[in-house]
């Protein structure tokens, strides 16, 4: 149970950090054509990585033990 949680909690705050990194009236964000930007989307990839990983085993945990 613990970890399902944690996928949602990671999983929720992995969205709100993308959106809070979308380009709005026209300005991209401070990352965009930097030598960090390559990084940013590996911490994305291996967040939502993460979230769904612990959101399936979260869900294992409850079908497998009554």
């Amino acid at each position: 149970m613990v970890s399902l949680i944690a996928g949602l909690i990671v999983l929720t705050a992995t969205a709100v950090t993308f959106w809070y990194c979308l380009p709005r009236g026209e300005v991209t964000h401070r990352f965009v054509g930097t030598e960090w930007e390559p990084y940013v989307g590996v911490a994305f990839t291996s967040a939502v990585a993460l979230s769904f990983t612990l959101t399936l085993s979260g869900v294992l945990d409850l079908i497998g033990n009554p």
